[in-house]
């Protein structure tokens, strides 16, 4: 039977063994596994050559039980509702399971930025925050910096919607620039948050990460931060890194540094020298102690779940195994830190920027890094409990916790 590669399709499916095992009401289950709203529009962009193009726009707000919604925006080729949904989702999970008092929303335009003009890039931002800017605000749905956008592009959305709304409201988007309300080290908050929780299932295991060997499939920000801060926090030797054009090997490790300044300034990590060139498939099926996926979801899967010979798989993109390669994996013993608690430190750290955006006073970076930790490293342990209590792999635990936080604000205020 082929596999089911719809992202909503498989978040809905993980939802529903929580849903399960929790004996949620039916009314309760089927509430949450829908979206409680979502926005279609389109954009029209005049381009520097003078036409005008238009582009399909999205707006998932999934779940708000628990606060204003909070997700980031993609400006991505491939992108669908589903896509967008699924990971609306996934976010209402993960602000449950580190316990921020915020929903779920994602945000997406079917485009290819790279091949757009900066002034082009601008007015897209513009354009899309015109759209969705009478449905989002620091008490109602907030966005943040995905997958090809970046802090220039938050910095023009934030202008356009206090332009609209003729009011100061930095909070009304996150991952901006510091000049403009960000937070000190969000920068490198998914992968350090990450990180930590690695750390922590290195004490829950008994196991001593010093030296141990990781590769990174993904090299965005995700990807390179955890890079650098793998050698640094954990002592990893990274021996393999990918990105969207192919991977490299090195037995004796890639420093971290160096392969950053390499992407930065060739574009790609595969310029690199003297090292063996390998694909992305190939990067996952490494024999490594941790492995990180860091791009796009999908891409461990029954097809290949089998041949994972990592430990320890760290997610930090979102959705990158399927329900079927999470079956696998688990009889193989392989130990998954699943994605909305591996990569939920990017998400605490906006809402670290949303709290200073609102009484406008500052984190020092070494603040932000120690309340991160205290973050995830508390929703690695109500994970890592409820997995043993409930004899059930990091994936469903970790929906459990969520899932109960999420239908325990909806039951409260009434809704179901």
């Amino acid at each position: 039977m082929t596999e089911n590669l719809n992202p909503f399709a498989i978040a809905q499916a993980q939802l529903d063994k929580a849903a399960e095992i929790l004996q949620l009401d039916p009314s309760m289950h089927a509430f949450l596994r829908e979206p409680m709203r979502e926005f279609h529009f389109t954009i029209p962009v005049r381009m520097d050559d003078g036409t005008t193009q238009v582009f399909k726009g999205y707006r998932v707000q999934y779940n708000d039980a628990r606060g204003p919604n909070k997700g980031g925006l993609r400006f991505h080729w491939e992108e669908t509702i589903d896509t967008v949904r699924a990971l609306a989702a996934w976010m209402t999970w993960k602000t449950a399971v580190v316990d921020i008092p915020l929903g779920g929303g994602k945000g997406g335009v079917v485009c290819d930025p790279r091949n757009f003009t900066d002034s082009e890039l601008e007015r897209l931002s513009r354009g899309y925050m015109r759209a969705v800017a009478s449905h989002v605000g620091l008490f109602q749905d907030v966005p943040a910096p995905d997958v090809y956008t970046h802090p220039r592009i938050m910095a023009w959305m934030m202008d356009e919607y206090e332009t609209i709304t003729s009011k100061r409201e930095p909070g009304v988007i996150t991952g901006k620039p510091l000049e403009l309300g960000g937070s000190a080290g969000r920068g490198d908050a998914t992968a350090r948050g990450g990180i930590y929780t690695v750390r922590e299932a290195a004490k829950a295991l008994d196991i001593n990460v010093e030296g141990a060997t990781a590769a990174i499939q993904g090299y965005g920000n995700a990807g390179t931060f955890a890079h650098l801060l793998a050698e640094e926090i954990l002592g990893l030797k990274i021996v393999a890194v990918s990105d969207s054009r192919g991977g490299i090997y090195n037995p004796q490790g890639l420093k971290a540094k160096e392969t950053m300044q390499l992407k930065a300034e060739t574009g790609s990590v595969t310029n690199a020298q003297g090292v063996d060139q390998i694909t992305n498939e190939e990067l996952l099926e490494l024999d490594v102690d941790v492995l990180f996926p860091s791009a796009l979801e999908n891409v461990i899967t029954s097809r290949n779940a089998a041949n994972i010979k990592a430990n320890m798989i760290a997610e930090l993109a979102n959705g990158p195994t399927t329900p079927n390669a999470d079956d696998v994996l688990h009889a193989n013993n392989v130990y998954v830190i699943p994605d909305f608690l591996c990569n939920a430190g990017g998400v605490t750290v906006s809402y670290f920027e949303m709290v200073q955006n609102a009484y406008q006073y500052y984190w020092p970076e070494e603040m932000v890094h120690e309340r991160l930790d205290q973050k995830m490293t508390k929703a690695y342990w109500d994970v890592h409990q409820m997995a043993a209590q409930k004899k059930v792999n990091n994936r469903v635990a970790a929906y459990l916790v969520a899932v109960d936080r999420v239908a325990q604000a909806v039951q409260l205020r009434g809704w179901v």
